[in-house]
């Protein structure tokens, strides 16, 4: 496995998972916020997006984290090995991003210029992050399966079976190392860490 996505809500760790696994394997990473938003979180044209995204992909080796089902599915499940969704509970998406608005540190899956203030359009987000399991999360499986219905998928929820799925991961130098992705733990063994195809 050498092309791998991962998907979640916002706070649900999708950049510091990417980072480490990309760290891991010797994958780069694709933060596709950081793809798509101009400073002073300015969106850009969406052929001009696509095309980022599409150059970004168009290597033998990657980790992009990020929705974007309808803008990018197209573009990165045809290729990708596996899927990571993140099924991080709302109350700790909430209170992560809540946190690091607070902390308001620059951000290496964010564009320069793009900070999360107290404002209306923040507390719209929260909302957001709130509902995205019933609003959002639904539609966005959708297009994986519509998309990428061929691709591996792995649950994980909460730090420890994150921490767990690292844990278990080859180092970087191992040959073949990211073969051994999906299959780095039996079908359901923590919880609903589980590797299937869907």
């Amino acid at each position: 496995m050498q092309r791998i996505v991962i998907l979640g809500n916002a706070g649900s760790g999708k950049s510091t998972l990417a980072r480490a696994l990309g760290k891991c394997l010797g994958l780069p990473v694709v933060h596709l916020d950081a793809l798509f938003w101009k400073p002073g979180w300015v969106e850009p044209d969406a052929e001009h997006f696509r095309e980022r995204v599409r150059d970004a992909v168009a290597t033998d080796a990657w980790v992009c984290e990020g929705n974007y089902a309808r803008r990018t599915f197209d573009l990165r499940l045809p290729r990708a090995d596996l899927v990571i969704w993140l099924d991080t509970p709302r109350l700790t998406c909430l209170l992560r991003v809540l946190m690091r608005s607070v902390m308001n540190r620059p951000r290496p899956d964010l564009a320069a210029g793009c900070r999360e203030n107290f404002d209306r359009e923040f507390l719209t987000f929260l909302k957001f992050v709130w509902h995205f399991d019933r609003g959002y999360r639904p539609g966005i499986e959708a297009a994986r399966l519509a998309t990428g219905p061929q691709v591996p998928v792995v649950h994980l929820r909460g730090t420890r079976q994150v921490a767990a799925f690292l844990d278990g991961l080859p180092e970087a130098s191992e040959p073949s190392a990211g073969d051994k992705i999906a299959s780095s733990f039996p079908r359901g063994s923590v919880g609903r860490m589980t590797t299937r195809r869907e």
